[in-house]
């Protein structure tokens, strides 16, 4: 029998937790089985197992650490990113997490996680920032789209316009209108003209 091409490994103790557990949370709510024939064909072509396949893509997003107890967080949008806001009718009240959010708006919408901006969970709404130019089939789409039994029903939100500043004419001393009596100060009264009659 032929020995095995790679050394065996020790075995590194109970898996890390916070990666776990994450995780856990994208196989049961994300389809992933495009992903898996993508991973299955990679490591086919480069000859290698599944494993080490997986593993070389964990080093991709996390290179520098050794055990990764974490995915890295997403990234804040470019600034050149022009964004949207967008309400949707799941909250607290809901059971709403926003790792479980961002992991159904990119299996439905296939919008890059590292491209959804701030997220505001509410009582019983939420608020998110996603990419303008929303293709309209997908933005009908996540209107149907549910969590939990709970459909997110996704409207955009319209900004509101700041009010134009109006400034009125004013006296130059203590920024007081020149149609407004000082207090204390009675308003001063035209001098009678020729047709006016003196008391």
């Amino acid at each position: 029998m032929n020995p095995s091409p790679h050394p065996a490994r020790q075995n590194p103790g109970p898996p890390c937790q916070p990666l776990a557990k994450r995780l856990h949370s994208i196989l049961a709510a994300v389809p992933l089985a495009e992903n898996c024939k993508i991973i299955q064909e990679t490591a086919n072509e480069l000859g290698v197992g599944v494993l080490e396949c997986a593993a070389a893509l964990l080093h991709l997003l996390q290179p520098d650490a050794a055990l990764p107890c974490a995915l890295p967080s997403p990234t804040t949008p470019p600034e050149t990113l022009k964004m949207v806001r967008y309400r949707l009718d799941i909250g607290i009240q809901h059971h709403l997490s926003t790792s479980r959010l961002k992991q159904t708006l990119v299996a439905e919408s296939g919008v890059n996680i590292n491209h959804i901006g701030n997220v505001s969970i509410r009582a019983n709404y939420t608020l998110v920032d996603l990419p303008d130019a929303m293709p309209q089939d997908i933005y009908q789409h996540l209107k149907t789209v549910e969590i939990d039994g709970r459909k997110l029903a996704i409207k955009r939100v319209k900004r509101r316009k700041k009010r134009p500043h109006t400034h009125h004419s004013r006296a130059k001393t203590g920024g007081v209108s020149h149609d407004q009596p000082v207090a204390g100060k009675q308003p001063r009264t035209a001098p009678p003209t020729a047709d006016t009659p003196r008391p």
